[in-house]
């Protein structure tokens, strides 16, 4: 492909934004849940939604499980499409449960190996 396209002039891969803080590495916690491929979500959903603000009884591991349990009903009860999910949950944000949605792409990783990202919706 190089000498058709010419040489890669910037590349920026996964493992660059998860050492970048871009993306947050949840696998080990999906793992837990049964996912078989590697999992991250965004900063602006790590932010947004998974950290707890000062809400008592709210925890990052509590909101992580949230949020990653409401994906995997979506994907084995919902419509797809493609590669895409959107899901929605409820989310403890400022002692307010408010209705969130978010959407997971499931593609290649760096080296082709299928990973999934959860994002806003408004994200790429």
């Amino acid at each position: 492909m190089e000498s058709f396209f010419g040489p890669v002039i910037v590349a920026y891969t996964r493992a660059d934004a998860l050492r970048d803080g871009v993306l947050v590495d949840v696998t080990e916690t999906a793992r837990e849940m049964g996912y078989r491929v590697p999992v991250a979500v965004t900063r602006a959903v790590w932010v947004g939604v998974v950290e707890p603000d000062d809400t008592p009884g709210q925890s990052v591991e509590g909101r992580l499980w949230d949020v990653l349990w409401m994906l995997h009903y979506a994907i084995r009860t919902g419509p797809r499409a493609g590669s895409l999910v959107r899901y929605q949950l409820y989310a403890t944000i400022d002692g307010v449960s408010r209705l969130v949605t978010l959407k997971a792409v499931i593609g290649p990783g760096d080296e082709g190996e299928p990973v999934i990202t959860i994002m806003e919706p408004d994200e790429d």
